[in-house]
């Protein structure tokens, strides 16, 4: 490998890489490195009293180090947490030849190193829990400095802060910032509270295929691509829900999924082009059935996650403690704008929105201009879980009419923090008036709607053999983990959030040979 464009501290690094070999240490080892504890059971559970941990074998990354002659002392990090370790001399190098602790430890050692040692537990003068250790074995060497972190009373100095950094080296921020790997982990309990309710009502999880034929479900612009050897386009899914309807139609009573979703879209704080979703669809059942649900499903993680179900959020406390509060979209429209919008039809909802300053496109038809409305009116406003029931049939095109409202939908929406966090309908099983929505849905694609759903004939036959009345919810797990975690961004709760590539100027002496 080439050293151009290394900084000072890569080239040491692997002249340190270099030596470590010459004195016949392997700076990654094959070998299986067995430990018996971890950094914060031992710092929870250590009794001087009873004087236990005296033979622990341990392995993390060097976070920092003091080295102090013969003794030293250092940091280590574990997937649990960080605990000192004690190195002396005649300790690690108790015979005449003291090259482990004289050259490998004190100068070839790095921050950022990752080592297994075995030792003894014990307190320091200042109380400090701490790793006396008798022998280190180094497991890996790092060849990249990290960037330099130091913690004082608690508080973090110098940890990598940037957004941009951050997301690009997920790595190197869960390694400096601790905090960050906590995320991660809520938001797989989070995942867990939910499966745990639904295992726990008989409801079955399932996969349905990410390579779709017909991209439906949803009002969203898919991502296209090609099979070979079928010779088809095929669209990443935008949405689950009907092949999950598909399965009721089988003889299911309860089914959900935890999904990856894809949509070439617009990104910001609130949006990723792949993003994963909960849908879960039970029978016999109706949308105000599944608001009860809902309510659970939320309740529930945030005791799980929290203990309570009052959070920060930012600057706001919210309660997830239902019942929450239940609006129609219409009278959330008019509460918000002061306008009554029931019976207006395109061209008069055009000019309410050219008066309220929300600008329109041409094809734009009137489902998606009354979506605009409440998106840029409405939807901010509710802080506190919110119910928005009961959507225009023009924004719904999957979802039973209103038993008892004309012109309106039996479908919900949870806002909660100015967000919509779960979408849920009654179903629509009539196979008919289903085909009648997407004929609809249609005629917006051809006026240039690209996010205008597609018609699925097999869907509709599916529904010709008859599909029971059901209720089914769509929640955002992005959305709802950084609810619970207290995160500005959805990249926050990503692990890898898809970012612009970043574009690498050739270097001179390159051009120069070409």
């Amino acid at each position: 490998m080439s050293n151009s464009g290394l900084s000072e501290q890569e080239l040491i690094r692997r002249d340190s890489l270099n030596e470590l070999r010459k004195l016949g240490i392997d700076p990654y080892p094959a070998a299986e490195f067995k430990t018996n504890a971890f950094a914060k059971d031992i710092i929870n559970n250590y009794s001087e009293k009873e004087n236990n941990y005296q033979d622990v074998t341990i392995a993390g990354r060097i976070m920092s180090r003091r080295i102090m002659g013969n003794a030293s002392f250092a940091v280590l990090m574990d997937s649990s947490g960080r605990i000192q370790i004690y190195l002396r001399r005649d300790d690690v190098c108790p015979g005449e030849d003291k090259t482990m602790y004289n050259t490998v430890f004190k100068r070839l050692l790095d921050i950022g190193d990752i080592i297994g040692v075995r030792g003894l537990i014990f307190r320091t003068q200042t109380g400090e829990i701490t790793v006396h250790v008798k022998e280190f074995t180094i497991l890996c060497k790092s060849l990249h400095p990290l960037p330099v972190v130091k913690e004082k009373d608690g508080i973090m100095y110098d940890a990598v802060t940037d957004p941009e950094m951050r997301y690009r080296q997920r790595y190197v921020d869960l390694i400096v910032n601790p905090h960050v790997r906590d995320v991660f982990r809520k938001r797989t309990q989070l995942i867990q509270s939910m499966r745990e309710l639904f295992n726990s009502r008989g409801y079955l999880e399932v996969e349905t295929p990410i390579l779709q034929p017909i991209p439906g479900g949803a009002s969203a612009r898919p991502f296209i691509t090609h099979h070979n050897t079928l010779d088809i386009p095929l669209y990443l899914r935008i949405a689950n829900e009907l092949y999950l309807k598909r399965l009721i139609v089988g003889g299911y009573e309860g089914v959900y999924e935890f999904a990856k979703d894809f949509r070439n879209e617009g990104m910001d704080r609130n949006h990723n082009p792949e993003f994963t979703v909960m849908e879960i669809y039970i029978a016999y059942k109706d949308y105000n059935w599944m608001m009860v649900f809902t309510e659970e499903i939320v309740k529930k993680a945030a005791l799980d996650l929290h203990g309570k179900t009052e959070i920060i959020y930012g600057d706001k406390t919210i309660d997830l403690n239902p019942p929450y509060k239940r609006i129609s979209m219409l009278d959330a429209i008019r509460e918000n704008t002061g306008t009554d919008i029931s019976g207006m039809d395109e061209k008069e909802l055009r000019r309410e929105c050219e008066r309220l300053g929300i600008p329109l496109t041409p094809e734009m038809g009137k489902g998606k201009i009354i979506d605009t409305i409440f998106g840029e009116k409405c939807e901010h406003n509710y802080i506190q879980p919110t119910f928005i029931i009961d959507y225009p049939v023009e924004t719904s095109p999957l979802t039973k009419m209103h038993r008892s409202k004309p012109g309106v939908t039996e479908r919900f929406e949870l806002m909660i923090n100015g967000k919509e966090i779960a979408n849920a309908y009654s179903e629509l099983n009539d196979p008919i008036d289903q085909m009648a929505r997407f004929h609809d849905q249609l005629r917006l694609s051809e006026k240039g709607d690209d996010e205008a759903m597609f018609i699925d004939h097999d869907f509709v036959k599916a529904l010709e053999y008859g599909m029971p009345p059901t209720s089914g919810m769509g929640m955002g797990i992005d959305r709802l983990a950084m609810l619970l975690t207290n995160q500005p961004s959805i990249q926050d709760v990503l692990l890898f959030p898809q970012m612009k590539p970043l574009v690498h100027k050739p270097k001179e002496e390159n051009l120069q040979e070409e």
